[in-house]
């Protein structure tokens, strides 16, 4: 049986195995959309939000959608892949299960912990029926598959007037322990009014078998919340990602997803923030190094619903070999959002002549007094800066790389957490196959 078909079966069996447990409206949450699913079906490239991307590649193995946990991984194994120069509280997932002896949760002040723990407990009820998939987009398939599935993921809820002492990191290991597994984590986001938070994201395999995870978050700030999202992406050449995180603000709340992609076989982000009060700031960041046959899509959308908001976007993409990157970001200003200020830009570089990106940057405007522009830029390395460069003696590759660094440094700028800037810099690093030769 194909992909679709084993999924309607399996939903059937985890359907009758949690409804004992479940409460009956996510019953009803995850059967919708269950059927929403079944009634669609996986995108294909006739669909317009996925016409440079496709699946087939991915959805064609027979995938494991109830991994079983054979052993515990050990820290010291899985050290380099934690941001562990600094502190932090920590929800670590081996296979879609937690991991009580990886993680370092806290109920104390405000909730750090796992999202099965929430919604099986009387005492997060209120919030769980005023947050969970009331922003995730209903109509797109894919996190209505990872809806009917939920179970499992990170649970944040910081209370107003809080800011939490350390960032936290929310980690994915897939062990490979059986091959061709799918993942679905979800996470739920909650940041109270005046409150303020930092997040890392990973997803990562731990050897070369087959993986597909499909992640859902859901972000929710209030108002005058700062919200500092970070992804890392930078998994095998044999795993797969579809990642889809939905931002709520309200007034006066400042928001920021920075999105830094590396790795994968195929890496789709839909990144969408919806702003509903004024004052409101949100910023989207992404850097985008791939080779071989890799490709990274980013589909990014913002709507301006009111008054006096801005929103910042910048995207920059370097593509060796035959990878291929997609950007598609779409700005709506509505009628009401008089004086909004959007700003998006898209610059990518092609290294060799098989590499391609696909960019559709698009404004919708329906107010008239607006600052609104959109740009996008695809090129190759400069040779008038290469040439100064080789004649202040710096070797080609070096050089390359000084002019490829400089390129995404803007973005790298965009960074709060000098560790975590420290650990990309390194990646970019190896990417571009030097050692750049200065303090970061």
């Amino acid at each position: 049986m194909d992909l679709k078909e084993k999924l309607i079966t399996s939903f059937l069996v985890y359907e009758d195995k949690i409804s004992a447990d479940a409460d009956g409206k996510l019953q009803d949450i995850r059967a919708e959309a269950f059927s929403r699913f079944e009634k669609q079906g996986f995108p294909t490239k006739k669909d317009e939000e996925w016409k440079y991307t496709s699946l087939k590649s991915v959805l064609k193995h027979d995938y494991k959608i109830f991994p079983k946990i054979e052993s515990a991984i050990e820290f010291k194994n899985v050290k380099n892949y934690f941001l562990h120069e600094i502190d932090s509280y920590k929800i670590v997932f081996v296979d879609g299960v937690y991991s009580s002896f990886l993680s370092e949760t806290t109920h104390d002040g405000f909730d750090i912990c796992l999202l099965s723990a929430a919604l099986s407990k009387p005492k997060y009820k209120m919030v769980i029926d005023h947050y969970f998939n009331t922003i995730a987009r209903k109509e797109d398939s894919i996190t209505s598959l990872n809806t009917a599935f939920s179970k499992e993921g990170a649970y944040i809820n910081v209370p107003k007037n809080t800011v939490v002492p350390k960032p936290v990191q929310i980690i994915h290991f897939s062990t490979g322990i059986e091959t061709d597994v799918l993942l679905q984590p979800r996470n739920l986001i909650v940041v109270g009014e005046n409150s303020h938070v930092q997040i890392v994201e990973r997803h990562q395999s731990l050897n070369e078998n087959v993986v597909l995870t499909n992640s859902v978050t859901e972000i929710f700030a209030g108002k005058r919340a700062i919200v500092d999202y970070y992804k890392i992406q930078n998994d095998r050449k044999t795993a797969s990602l579809i990642d889809s995180t939905y931002v709520k603000q309200l007034q006066q709340s400042v928001a920021s997803v920075n999105t830094f992609s590396f790795g994968g076989s195929l890496t789709r982000n839909n990144l969408e923030f919806y702003q509903e009060g004024e004052h409101i700031t949100s910023n989207l960041n992404g850097i985008t190094i791939i080779e071989d046959k890799q490709l990274v899509d980013n589909h990014t959308l913002v709507n301006h619903k009111f008054p006096n908001c801005e929103s910042h976007e910048l995207y920059k993409g370097i593509y060796f070999d035959s990878s291929t990157g997609v950007f598609n970001g779409k700005v709506i200003v509505d009628k009401e959002a008089q004086k909004t200020n959007a700003f998006q830009q898209n610059d990518n570089i092609l290294i060799d002549d098989k590499a391609s990106i696909n960019a559709k940057p698009q404004l919708e405007i329906f107010a008239d007094d607006v600052k609104c522009s959109h740009g996008c830029t695809i090129g190759q390395l400069d040779e008038d800066s290469l040439f100064y460069l080789r004649s202040r003696g710096i070797p080609k590759k070096e050089a390359n790389a000084l002019l490829l660094y400089a390129f995404a440094n803007d973005a790298l700028q965009k960074i709060k957490i000098p560790e975590l800037k420290t650990r990309i810099t390194k990646i970019i690093a190896q990417k571009l196959d030097v050692s750049l030769g200065f303090d970061v």
